[in-house]
């Protein structure tokens, strides 16, 4: 059973003990925490597909309710959908019930501010600071705050991407697309057709009903789409297109079924973007070199930042950035919103595809190839992660030909070729994403660190129990994903 707070949010898995899972107790207290730290009283509140869901959303709304604020409940929506609400409704905040690409045990709150954004870093340790001390209080029976039901966001969702600049409906409706579309039993499954109609677009929809009973795990990863895939090679399509549960991150396959690869969500979008309005891009220290080449080719600048999308758009603002995102299919288009939005990615894909005359995997072949092996080792909360990367950064320190990073986690830099290992925001696991010019070397790369991080992991726990004596009853807790 586990439970992260983290600059994404608050994920865990549901039931369990309260302290040690996202159950009702703990919900109660995060919910009451935050209606105190915004300053105002109007919170959005939307949910993605989630079985457990229903059950989240109703204690979050009375929670909100009891604390004196006015709630919005937008329903069945998306991140992105949610963010566009509060910018709509000129709302105070939002929490959105969502685990984004987690399994179907867990469920989240990501919260957002007066801006739609998410939390900055410091305002999400004062604001969890006040969920671990319960320093609030609950309205009267005068002040309870009312509730607004309003679910008409998702059409002002696509009418705000339709009306973007560089997307060109007539251009995509001239094109005549065909596309298939995963979208894992959850919201994608209800705006996506949305979007499609207006776009002009032919569609296929798989795992298209709302029940949250994944036909698969969401994270949209090869291994997780064979049904996609299979059906791409059985029928014609232009293009399929994945999403995860709440809709912020978005894969591409191409015609022939091969993955356009999920880190090129972001590179394509931003090459087509960059053509029309150059400018600077920001992407996070695990996303691909290939969004510097591109942006470097338009003669813009490119920015790195520590994991978190509050992270990527405070660099982007601050850089004055036309695009970013992160590798993991996350666009961010400062036009529509500051937040990663897949419908966004969606139509500017279809525009750039469009514009081109091109197939997606003819599109794929225009930039400059890298390859990405993304792993994991588990953890346990016993696991001092902070002291084994240090022992990591310590071994690489000594190689002339490495530049090391600590802007989040440890980032080895060389100059073919990178690894980057870091505590995930979302799950009880270290990544380690390893990038080159070939799969063979990304691995070769990755796997060398995570069995270095295994060595580690070990010497130091051999100390820890021989200084206390205690070897005999020693069971080691973290193992690499190879």
């Amino acid at each position: 059973m586990t439970l992260i707070k983290s600059i994404s949010g608050v994920y865990g898995t549901i039931g369990g003990r309260p302290g040690d899972t996202l159950n009702p107790l703990e919900i109660v207290k995060l919910t009451s925490a935050f209606a105190r730290f915004v300053s105002g009283k109007k919170i959005v509140v939307g949910r993605d597909g989630r079985m457990s869901g229903q059950m989240v959303r109703n204690i979050v709304v009375g929670t909100l309710m009891g604390m004196g604020c006015d709630v919005i409940d937008i329903g069945y929506a998306s991140t992105p959908t949610t963010e566009l609400a509060v910018r709509m409704t000129g709302a105070d905040g939002s929490i959105v019930i969502t685990a984004s690409h987690n399994d179907s045990q867990w469920n989240g709150l990501k919260l957002l501010n007066h801006n739609g954004e998410f939390l900055m870093p410091h305002d999400s340790k004062e604001m969890l600071a006040l969920a671990e001390s319960e320093d609030f209080s609950y309205a009267n029976i005068k002040q309870l705050g009312q509730l607004t039901i309003n679910e008409t966001f998702n059409q002002r969702h696509i009418d705000a991407v339709i009306n973007l600049q560089l997307v060109d409906v007539e251009a995509i409706r001239q094109r005549k697309f065909r596309v298939c579309v995963d979208a894992i039993n959850s919201v994608g499954g209800i705006i996506l057709p949305q979007l499609f109609q207006t776009l002009g677009v032919d569609f296929e929809i798989l795992n298209g009903e709302c029940t949250g009973a994944f036909a698969h795990k969401p994270e949209p990863k090869e291994n997780n789409l064979l049904g996609i895939i299979s059906r791409m090679k059985q029928e014609h399509f232009d293009l399929g297109i994945v999403v995860d549960s709440d809709v912020d991150r978005l894969a591409f396959i191409c015609e022939d079924g091969t993955m356009f690869g999920e880190e090129y969500t972001l590179v394509s979008v931003a090459d087509y973007v960059l053509s029309h309005t150059p400018g600077n891009t920001v992407s996070n220290l695990s996303s691909t070199r290939a969004l510097r080449d591109v942006t470097l080719q338009h003669g813009g600048q490119y920015y790195a930042t520590a994991i978190g999308e509050a992270n990527v758009t405070a660099e982007m603002k601050r850089v004055d950035a036309v695009i970013g995102g992160d590798g993991n299919g996350g666009i961010i288009y400062p036009e529509c919103h500051y937040g990663r939005d897949a419908l966004v990615g969606i139509a500017l894909f279809l525009s750039s595809l469009a514009h081109h005359q091109c197939s997606a995997s003819q599109l794929r072949a225009t930039f400059p190839d890298y390859q990405i092996a993304k792993n994991h080792i588990d953890l346990t909360p016993d696991v001092d992660v902070d002291a084994i990367l240090k022992k990591v950064k310590e071994r690489f320190s000594k190689d002339n030909s490495a530049h090391i990073s600590e802007a989040d986690g440890l980032k080895i830099d060389f100059s073919d070729r990178w690894v980057h290992l870091r505590k995930s925001n979302t799950e009880p696991v270290v990544r380690v994403y390893s990038e080159a010019r070939s799969i063979e070397q990304a691995d070769h790369l990755g796997n060398e660190l995570m069995h270095y991080f295994y060595d580690m992991q070990k010497d130091l726990v051999y100390k820890r129990l021989e200084s206390n004596n205690n070897l005999m009853s020693h069971n080691y807790i973290a193992t690499p994903i190879l």
